[in-house]
């Protein structure tokens, strides 16, 4: 199995940045696609960008143009830059990874706050 752990999440003021970072662990050979996705309190689990292992990219469009996913094979490292924040970017931001038998990993979440 495949273990996702994300970090760098935290309290920034509108406009600010944070870039976050998921370390992917287990049977790592089997990942296929990565991928973000966010929740906010009392909404649905929303996607918010993926990520392929020949490196094709995709987001939504109400991230688009301010936030980019990107990784790192060497390190198996997966990360979301976050710029332009504003609160509505405020969630749990959790990592997720597709295997090759498309069996679905999550991690556990990292909290994102976009308030001054």
């Amino acid at each position: 199995q495949v273990q996702l752990v994300e970090s760098g999440g935290g309290l920034v003021q509108p406009g600010g940045s944070l870039r976050l970072s998921c370390a992917a662990s287990g049977s790592i050979f089997s990942i296929n696609t990565m991928g973000w996705y966010r929740q906010a309190p009392g909404k649905q689990r929303e996607w918010v960008a993926t990520i392929t292992s020949g490196g094709s990219t995709n987001s939504a469009d109400s991230v688009k143009g301010r936030f980019t996913i990107s990784r790192d094979d060497t390190t198996n490292m997966v990360y979301l830059q976050m710029n332009n924040l504003n609160p509505e970017d405020t969630a749990v931001y959790y990592c997720n990874a597709r295997a090759a038998s498309m069996i679905l990993y999550w991690g556990r979440g990292t909290q994102v706050t976009v308030s001054s």
